[in-house]
């Protein structure tokens, strides 16, 4: 209910026009209702003119008095849309505002790290203060108090605001000025001051650039950016950006929105109506990211011929003089966001869905804005793992920018990616130890890049007057989550043709859902999860002996059909799957069944099991069964086969993952076998001729057919057994990163079996289809509660919840063994 009342008090309702049940829910208490009215006010920072809360708030000054204080104590940014107010009436600068938030975290003695991401960006900006800069004020702090002449920690502070680039195009505002101000300005500043109080706002480029700086520096004056409907911005790769936290405010959430949807070819006015958000929020947003030197506005690189000659040797640009490597970023601008009436964000909820199972369009009225403009291109869906594999491999000196871009602002653009690919060029294909894992990644990722992007081989066109490839956008899927699902897919439905994740993606997240625009990825969040382990085991009949235990069990000993391995994978709910071993997992497994369920899977008798990966579209020779070689008869496995035909994974891409756990010689048979075979003296057998000679005196008995297959290597034994040695273990959809050969593989059927063609992918939407319903039937049969998925039956898109949540929890224990599913009870 807490949010049917903040759109009420968004919507400036007074206590007399609310409904009934909004009444009852504030206990028919017009006093609580003010009280809720006042706070989130302040909470949003919603200006006292124009709104509800003046009807509260008696007293303007007061008000903004307590907004202030709420968001220096909470660390938001300074409420620059409300400049014309602060600075003018409370005198509060930017600069002064962020010297007593530092004061406040130094005093109580809090790290680096609780300055939220844009707020650590805008204090160093206009304090210098990084997070090298920040340990040693601690340390001179701390160094102080130990000899009993603690100094005033604002004395250690800066006294004025760090020198900074100012663009041509800001408009220059008078602050806060008084008499004694102007006996400290010289006469050229005390002119400039009276032209800007007697003609108003000037542009800073009909002004000297010196003396602005001048009595910027002075805090006479402040900067505010004209934001208009029709303006395009530009972002470029980030530049050292500051990782702290996410503090989740109203203002940094919507930033994050508008970070994943903005690019170079929407204006402001349709950006804020894809979001569907408040249109001046929007510019406020675009403002900052100006401020700060994340985006440029397109067009503004260049002056007007007006300009006063000082600005002559200025460069127009968004980023100005860079800081020590010690401070961690980038920045130079210096700019005021446009005073303005704020509202707070609209919540989007517009039903602009597309069903898997229904499948209905989106709203076309409304498309057709969108797609005007620019031609659409390729989404590479990926997760936070490739960012975290860029940016700690240390490969290439200028990767870690565009790796921290892809995170952040959840987007690389294809203007971007020129120098993104140059970029992985620089990187060696070979690492040491783990850190050959990322440098696998960003080889991969370059062959990626280069397959999708511009390859008119596809059959995808940037538009009907060109035969050039569509370009490509790389997009973090945890940031289109932050997205509600109206707004994701007209995002994605405005910018794309094509989506195409990365496989295999984190268990931990939920892969994007679409049925428009196509996607070569798992067609449902449930394809990601462990009941579409279950179920494509089900279907084939072939796994390794499973089991799926709920929430809250307590087992004592693992089952037999479990105990009998080494090695065993454990799977928590929503997370990746581990190997471990079955000597001490019992402990391990009790402690995570407390907070979580559980699946267990036999993985090896003796050791790790040995896995294979076969990729699809499959390419099917008919001569490769007969060479003998595993890798090129495995297409013709029977598990392959039946997946192929209950699945429809030729009108996919991805890979299936087999299994072989030695399940062919059960340990004591095993046991035997290899002591027979061993040429070390054991009772008179010295070498393999004795073993030989042992076998024919054992013909008649049950281990002789383990004895041959250890010790002979029969070919015929060997045709018989590979089959039922290897069995599924899972199935991934997408492109996969983490070896080169296999995505060779993959990207050279995609182009073999003309996926992309408009007849493939419309076969690939109702196969995404009938796997959705089928998989989701399945889960409805075999746990009590009821399935809800939201992103099979309703939309495109998948909601901002975690995957743990929008995945149906399982209600009963499973197990698989010998091909069958059934309950299992302790």
């Amino acid at each position: 209910m807490n949010s049917d009342i903040d759109f009420h008090i968004r919507h400036n309702y007074p206590w007399l026009k609310l409904p009934t049940n909004i009444k009852q829910t504030l206990g028919n208490n017009e006093k609580e209702y003010n009280k809720r009215v006042s706070a989130f006010s302040i909470k949003n920072q919603l200006r006292y003119k124009g709104n509800l809360v003046r009807h509260v708030r008696k007293e303007e000054k007061k008000y903004y008095e307590s907004l202030l204080k709420y968001s220096q104590q909470h660390l938001m940014l300074y409420p620059y849309h409300l400049s014309d107010v602060i600075v003018k009436g409370l005198r509060t600068t930017p600069f002064a505002y962020y010297i007593q938030m530092m004061t406040d975290i130094m005093s109580h003695e809090k790290s680096y790290d609780s300055l939220p991401n844009f707020t650590a960006a805008d204090c160093l900006r206009l304090l210098g203060i990084g997070r090298n800069q920040y340990i040693d004020l601690m340390n001179q702090t701390r160094t102080s108090k130990k000899f009993f002449r603690r100094k005033p920690i604002k004395e250690l502070l800066p006294a004025h605001p760090v020198d900074i680039s100012v663009s041509h195009w800001w408009v220059v505002c008078a602050g806060y000025i008084t008499e004694e101000d102007i006996k400290l300005c010289n006469s050229t500043e005390k002119l400039l001051v009276d032209s800007i109080i007697d003609s108003g706002p000037q542009v800073a480029s009909s002004l000297d650039c010196q003396v602005i700086l001048g009595l910027y520096r002075k805090g006479l004056i402040y900067f505010e950016m004209p934001i208009v409907d029709s303006d395009y911005i530009i972002v470029p790769p980030l530049e050292g950006f500051v990782m702290n936290r996410v503090l989740g405010d109203y203002f940094e959430t919507l930033l994050y929105k508008v970070f994943v949807s903005v690019d170079e070819h929407t204006s402001v006015s349709e950006l804020a109506s894809v979001l569907q958000t408040d249109l001046q929020l929007v510019k406020n947003a675009i403002s900052m990211y100006c401020r700060l030197g994340f985006a440029v506005k397109k067009g503004s690189e260049t002056s007007n011929e007006e300009s006063d000659p000082s600005w002559n040797n200025v460069q127009f640009q968004s980023r100005g003089p860079s800081y020590s490597q010690d401070m961690l970023l980038d920045w130079s601008t210096s700019i005021e966001l446009k005073p303005s009436k704020p509202s707070d964000i609209t919540d989007g909820s517009g039903s602009i869905e597309c069903s898997l199972v229904e499948l209905n369009g989106i709203d076309q009225s409304e498309s057709g804005l969108m797609n005007v403009g620019h031609s659409k291109r390729i989404g590479f869906l990926f997760d936070s793992t490739l960012t975290a594999f860029l940016m700690m491999g240390n490969l290439s000196p200028g990767l870690k920018s565009h790796a921290v871009t892809m995170f952040e602002v959840g987007k690389l653009n294809d203007e971007s990616m020129d120098s993104f690919i140059t970029e992985l060029e620089k990187v060696s294909p070979t690492g040491e130890g783990e850190a050959q894992r990322y440098f696998d990644h960003a080889v991969t990722l370059k062959n990626t890049i280069k397959f999708l992007r511009h390859n008119s081989s596809l059959g995808l066109t940037a538009d009907a007057s060109t035969n050039e490839g569509c370009g490509l956008d790389l997009i973090r899927c945890e940031s289109l989550l932050g997205l509600d699902p109206a707004t994701c897919v007209r995002v994605l439905n405005k910018n794309y043709r094509l989506l195409v994740s990365m496989a295999p993606l984190s268990n931990e997240i939920q892969p994007i859902s679409s049925c428009t625009p196509q996607h070569f990825g798992p067609a449902i969040p449930e394809v990601n999860s462990i009941w579409f382990k279950l179920f494509i085991y089900h279907v084939t009949g072939s796994g390794p002996p499973s089991l799926l235990l709920v929430k809250g069990t307590r087992l004592f000993s693992l089952p037999g059909f479990i105990e009998d391995y080494e090695k065993v994978m454990i799977t928590t709910w929503g997370h990746d799957p581990v190997v471990v071993a079955t000597s001490n997992v019992l402990i391990t497994l009790n402690d995570a069944l407390t907070h979580s369920a559980v699946f267990v899977q036999a993985h090896g008798r003796r050791v790790e099991g040995e896995t294979m990966n076969i990729t699809f579209p499959l390419v099917i020779d008919s001569d490769s069964k007969s060479t003998g070689n595993f890798h090129d008869k495995s297409h013709h496995h029977p598990v392959i086969k039946k997946l192929q035909s209950e699945l429809e994974i030729q009108k996919n891409c991805g890979f299936i993952t087999l299994l072989n756990t030695n399940q062919g010689i059960p340990k004591h048979q095993e046991d035997k076998a290899s002591f027979l075979a061993s040429d070390d003296p054991k009772n008179g057998l010295t070498n393999s001729e004795s073993a030989q000679m042992l076998v024919k005196e054992l013909d008649s008995m049950e281990i002789m057919t383990v004895v041959r297959e250890t010790t002979l290597n029969s070919d015929s034994s060997d045709e018989i057994s590979w089959e039922k040695d290897w069995v599924l273990l899972d199935c991934c959809f997408g492109l996969p990163l983490f070896d080169s050969k296999i995505n060779t593989n993959v990207c050279q059927s995609v182009l073999r079996n003309n996926l992309c063609s408009q007849n493939s992918l419309e076969e690939l939407m109702k196969s995404s289809r009938n796997l959705s319903l089928r998989l989701l039937s399945f889960i409805k049969e075999n746990q009590d509660l009821p399935v809800q998925s939201e992103s099979a039956t309703k939309g495109s898109m998948i909601s901002n919840n975690s995957s743990n949540s929008m995945v149906a929890y399982p209600s009963h224990n499973l197990a698989f063994k010998d091909g069958q599913l059934h309950k299992w009870n302790k």
